[in-house]
């Protein structure tokens, strides 16, 4: 429907066309998801010579609105206050998780271990630093340094 929503309308072959600069898919498999947007009554298709043409049925602004109320009747009991809650809890766990991992990246360094210099000072090349035994992992400094694959 992101494809084909800006096109208006489309063929599969046009809309396979668009969608391959993104995520390429066979031609079938496009035809097979038309056909079912088409079913389920999502787009519209009229034949033009051996092909549809699709158009879609519903805005993305309505098919958004439909989405948003099928996760409020089907996860929050209808309570739209109830996925307010949820999402403004959501983005502060993630800021705090944010910030608990940029803190502690800040005081542990590269790969949470501490005193490992950071990858800058690593020589230009396809370099990585291991330690190579459980107690360098604790202590630190003593790390392997192997060509990453």
């Amino acid at each position: 429907m992101n494809t084909l929503w800006p096109m208006g309308q489309g063929t599969v072959r046009e809309i396979r066309d668009r969608l391959a600069e993104r995520r390429p898919r066979a031609y079938t498999t496009i035809m097979t998801i038309m056909d079912r947007l088409a079913r389920k009554g999502i787009v519209e298709r009229r034949k033009v010579g051996r092909a549809y043409i699709y158009h879609p049925n519903l805005s993305l602004e309505e098919a958004r609105a439909q989405a948003v109320f099928q996760i409020v009747e089907n996860y929050f009991g209808g309570s739209k206050e109830a996925l307010v809650r949820q999402l403004g809890s959501s983005v502060s766990d993630a800021n705090a998780r944010a910030a608990t991992a940029g803190a502690a990246a800040k005081v542990s360094g590269p790969e949470g271990m501490p005193g490992v210099p950071s990858d800058e000072s690593v020589e230009p090349g396809n370099l990585s630093r291991r330690a190579t035994s459980a107690s360098e992992k604790s202590t630190g400094p003593h790390v392997k340094v192997e060509k990453a694959l």
